[in-house]
């Protein structure tokens, strides 16, 4: 069993919000990135995202932007989505509405959309003053949202949409066979879900040992470390998001201490 010593993933810091836009803004160009090396069949590939094609799921990363410079667009979708697919939670009906806002758009005019939203959709954040950001809460109109780290359109804008564009950009990778090109935000992406992870922490002392060039070695809980976990850093991001297997994951420790590690799970 690895015993090195490791930092508390308690103590990685909060993204500030000037880096926040940094990281969004670096992500949204990688998610460009990406999507300009696509094949034109590569759009109508399934995804890890049950019943998304390639295509749904960049219609959906286009609305997560455009929300953010038009709120009441997501006002708007997620009550129609309520009524247009009652069997599903409010979360899954809103995006499932993204999809459908876009189902007629051409591959090309999603890049472009993204390309105007993302960078818009950071810049109309941060015209919202922080302490105003903090109070809004998001749960009134997405219950899941309570699930989250935090419950505020600060965290939303500043981890949660992020962290939701480079999955989907795994995601995306995944299906067409692309590389996935990890860069220096990467990490910190990785960073802020580990601490995510931390906070909502109640199982044994666990050291993660992540590899890859977003990855790094940290502890969970306090104590002696019960469970060692080796994985991929993106490795480990699949599975704390509930995603199909995707690489190797390496645990060592007592079955029981093994099965609360392996079954803790963060909102992407």
């Amino acid at each position: 069993m690895v015993t090195t010593a490791a930092a508390s993933a308690l103590d990685i810091p909060r993204t500030h919000p000037l880096r926040a836009r940094a990281v969004n803004a670096a992500e949204v160009r990688a998610m460009l990135a990406a999507l300009g090396r696509l094949a034109p069949g590569d759009w109508s590939l399934g995804t890890a995202c049950a019943g998304w094609t390639v295509r749904d799921m960049v219609s959906h990363v286009v609305g997560q932007y455009e929300e953010l410079a038009r709120p009441w667009l997501m006002v708007g979708r997620t009550v129609r989505g309520r009524r247009r697919y009652p069997g599903l939670l409010p979360l899954a009906a809103h995006n499932q509405y993204q999809v459908d806002a876009r189902r007629s758009a051409a591959p090309h005019a999603l890049v472009d959309a993204l390309t105007r939203f993302g960078p818009l959709g950071v810049h109309a954040v941060e015209r919202v003053p922080l302490a105003a950001r903090r109070r809004i809460r998001l749960s009134p109109l997405i219950p899941e949202a309570k699930g989250l780290a935090e419950d505020s359109m600060d965290y939303m804008a500043r981890v949660l949409i992020t962290r939701d564009t480079w999955m989907h950009r795994v995601d995306l990778c995944d299906a067409t066979g692309l590389e996935l090109v990890l860069r220096e935000h990467d990490k910190e992406v990785v960073g802020q879900v580990l601490l995510d992870l931390a906070l909502d922490w109640s199982g044994p002392p666990a050291f993660l040992d992540l590899t890859g060039p977003a990855g790094g070695r940290w502890s969970l809980g306090r104590g002696a470390p019960a469970v060692v976990v080796q994985a991929d850093a993106v490795t480990w991001m699949r599975h704390l998001s509930g995603r199909p297997p995707v690489g190797d994951i390496s645990c060592d420790g007592d079955p029981a201490d093994i099965a609360a590690v392996t079954g803790a799970r963060v909102m992407f």
